[in-house]
């Protein structure tokens, strides 16, 4: 097909406001895939997906278009995950694209990660469609949301397309609109080949299958390839695109979107961002690829058996080839032994990296509660970045330690502003601004519930990483209904009062369990900790105690009851001074067993009990 009749295009919009559902349509209209092996959310091919109804990976697939003028286009979408979590996937994805549809909900309007999706595909340089979707909805208020997209963006009424994915109603108008608007990939089909990696993925019999958007020249399905960042050549195995299914055909030109399976086993060799060319005819500048993603959230990842050791290696390294955001280097722990140190952009983008763990590659693991990457000052002068608590140096090594701001994004109905302040403020949140989506709407005597029209505001914060870490998204949404949404990027470190608190559990100082917090909660923190490990560790036939520390100093204790043998089960005659006899020999047994054990066995939920902590 021409280059001139190829649309390359993605879909983003908040979480849940339907772009799994509009991308299963598109593939329906266009007859991608046959009414027989259609599903719901057909793109979501990963088990987590399907089970939590969220996107995780970006996934992309090619349909034939006609329009109705009769000429027929070729149009690689690729559908974008929500979460603000997998926000690199979004960016990654508006790279290889040349339009981006915008997807807002009718029922909710625009909400954080819109805003933050807008700006994103305005720096790439992209087309944007804006959509309401969802008017099929019996809550639909496309005025209202129609509203919000000219005031905060300056869309005009013509350029807002109204449909409904789920029926499928203005779909078709939608196709029209990115064949018209959308423009054909650039790029020179005589030059020599570069093609973007823009994602992959290992495969046990092709090797490393890279994701790529061909920028310039074409590719043959049997060519020689250099990969210009690692300098590695190797015989293309395959082409193809994507059906979605992995689709095989004799190469990729100009424009185009596909794969290539490069058989190569080692997965340090392909790099998300590196440039592809052909060993023959090589180009001499690589593709701009790019900007690392800088991890938000560290934790360690430990087997539970020391043999499984090199497996988690691997599944790490074959992991990190489809999720460029993992970052892992090796640790080693006093109470866990070896494992790894794992970088994440948020505590969902933790829990699924585990959970692939367990789940394609066997592991049995532990996590240690997450924590943020601190800069300390030492005295020497040098700068010591500590993403683990345990590697903190004594109080007295260091003159400052910085900790890592964000600046955050919420968006919420107005009648909520006084709870999110609240919340903020008790978070060590700074104000920086707020600013009106669209104008209060007064009571009606025709609309009693008033609720539901309701003002919507954004407002702008400065607060520290680590205090939005554990639970302020879980009781933002409590106390706003439900109602607000956030988006958050990093800005700065800022000096802070931290100190490391030690855990001790029957006086042996557990690593893992570690914690940096400020100096005002460091006490109550403890406590809390202390009292919450003490239902999750399991009893012994002796007392367990637990202590926090921060430096030589205990601010709290508490104790383990101990198990208690009845050791009057066979007593059945005598006086009451055998009885005491009994127990007293089960006392004296317990003080000379509680010398002998050295160390007690920690369960997993126990790591994680930062993140139940209430204050």
């Amino acid at each position: 097909m021409s280059q001139s009749n190829v649309r390359n295009f993605c879909i983003i919009a908040h979480i849940d406001h339907g772009k799994s559902t509009l991308a299963d349509r598109l593939i329906e209209i266009t007859g991608a895939v046959s009414a027989r092996n259609m599903t719901e959310q057909h793109l979501d091919t990963m088990e987590l997906e399907q089970e939590r109804g969220i996107t995780i990976k970006a996934q992309a697939v090619r349909l034939q278009f006609t329009a109705r003028d009769g000429v027929d286009y070729q149009l690689n979408l690729i559908d974008t995950p929500g979460h603000v979590d997998f926000s690199y996937e979004v960016s990654r994805s508006l790279a290889a694209c040349e339009g981006a549809v915008l997807l807002v909900d009718a029922t909710q309007g625009i909400q954080a990660q819109t805003i933050a999706n807008v700006y994103l595909a305005l720096e790439h340089d992209l087309e944007i469609i804006p959509v309401i979707n969802k008017l099929d909805m019996p809550a639909a208020q496309p005025d209202r949301v129609m509203t919000e997209l000219e005031q905060t963006f300056g869309f005009t009424e013509s350029e807002v397309l109204q449909i409904s994915a789920k029926t499928g109603n203005g779909v078709n108008d939608l196709l029209e609109c990115v064949v018209e608007k959308v423009d054909p990939p650039g790029g020179v089909s005589d030059d020599p080949l570069r093609a973007l990696i823009f994602d992959s993925k290992y495969d046990q019999f092709k090797g490393v299958v890279a994701y790529v958007r061909a920028m310039h020249g074409s590719l043959g399905s049997s060519d020689r390839v250099r990969l210009m960042g690692t300098n590695v050549e190797t015989e293309v195995l395959e082409t193809g695109f994507f059906s979605p299914v992995l689709e095989k055909t004799s190469g990729l030109r100009t424009g185009e979107v596909g794969y290539v399976a490069t058989g190569l086993k080692d997965v340090k060799s392909v790099r998300v961002g590196d440039t592809m060319t052909l060993s023959s005819n090589p180009a001499t500048e690589p593709l701009a690829g790019y900007a690392p993603q800088s991890p938000m959230v560290f934790t360690g990842i430990f087997p539970t058996e020391g043999e499984d050791y090199p497996e988690l290696r691997d599944a790490l390294e074959k992991l990190q080839l489809n999720d460029a955001a993992l970052v892992f280097e090796p640790e080693s722990s006093a109470a866990l032994g070896f494992g790894y140190r794992c970088g994440f952009l948020g505590l969902l983008h933790m829990d699924i990296v585990q959970e692939r763990l367990e789940r394609e590659y066997g592991l049995n693991l532990i996590a240690t509660a997450p924590s943020v990457s601190y800069e300390v000052l030492l005295k020497e002068g040098e700068i010591l970045t500590v993403d683990n608590p345990s590697r903190l140096p004594e109080n007295n090594a260091y003159d400052e330690i910085l900790e890592p701001w964000v600046n955050i994004t919420i968006v919420s109905p107005a009648r909520y502003i006084g709870v999110i302040m609240e919340l903020v403020t008790g978070k060590r949140g700074e104000y920086k601004k707020i600013e009106y989506l669209e104008s209060v709407v007064a009571k009606t005597s025709a609309d009693d519930n008033a609720s539901s029209r309701d003002g919507r505001v954004m407002l702008e914060y400065d607060m520290p990483l680590s205090e939005i870490l554990v639970d302020f998204h879980d009781k933002l949404k409590s106390g706003t209904q439900g109602y607000a949404s956030m988006d958050y990027s990093k800005i700065d470190n800022r000096p802070a009062d931290l100190v490391k608190l030690d855990v001790l559990v029957n006086h042996e100082p557990v690593d893992a369990l570690s914690m940096i917090t400020h100096r005002n909660e460091a006490a109550s923190s403890g406590r809390l900790l202390a009292s919450k490990l003490k239902e999750l560790i399991p009893r012994q036939m002796f007392a367990v105690p637990i202590q926090a520390a921060i430096g030589g100093k205990i601010v709290a204790r508490t104790n383990v009851k101990a198990l208690r043998k009845n050791v009057l089960a066979k007593c059945y005659g005598g006086d009451v001074t055998r009885k005491r006899k009994l127990l007293e020999q089960q006392k004296k047994g317990k003080k000379r067993r509680m010398k002998m054990v050295g160390s007690i066995e920690v369960p997993q939920e126990a790591f994680m009990a930062v993140l139940s902590l209430e204050q």
